[in-house]
């Protein structure tokens, strides 16, 4: 078991559980909808971002978050782009493995952050789209918390007619 109580096996079964029917426009606003409630109801001191390629399609940050969580969300973004995976993922499986994923990937922390997270939005058709991204709580948290978004979100797509 890893520092974060998650195997990098059932991080991946997460994310092959939360695949998307779709995920235009509409969509991605419709999760950061779905995030801004939760934030709403639960007074959660985070920013959130929904990214669909390189265009920032939502993005809002609630009361007792800071400008720090804007540098986290940039650099969990990058690693999301880059793998196509969680944050939490990167961060899990590494640790698994005994490496240093910066050394691994030539990168540094400052640039690239491995922390919950930054979860990667991924359609039946298209494969990755883009990111959920969540800054504002201990990281396993953030990473549970796009987790629930996305549940959410798929929960009201299957709804729909």
């Amino acid at each position: 078991m890893t520092l974060v109580g998650l195997t990098s096996k059932q991080i991946i079964d997460q994310e092959k559980s939360l695949i998307l029917p779709s995920c235009t426009l509409t969509d991605a606003i419709m999760i950061g909808k779905i995030a801004m409630e939760i934030a709403l109801t639960r007074e959660l001191p985070i920013t959130i971002e929904v990214q669909l390629g390189e265009r920032i399609v939502f993005r809002a940050a609630f009361i007792g978050s800071t400008t720090d969580n804007d540098w986290w969300i940039s650099r969990k973004s990058r690693v999301v782009f880059l793998k196509n995976h969680s944050t939490l993922y990167e961060k899990v499986y590494a640790e698994e493995r005994g490496v240093d994923w910066h050394k691994e990937n030539s990168l540094l922390d400052e640039t690239h952050s491995i922390h919950g997270g930054g979860l990667p939005l991924i359609t039946r058709g298209e494969g990755f789209v883009g990111a959920l991204l969540v800054s504002g709580l201990p990281q396993v948290d953030d990473h549970l918390l796009g987790i629930e978004i996305l549940t959410d979100f798929l929960a009201h797509k299957a709804e729909l007619p």
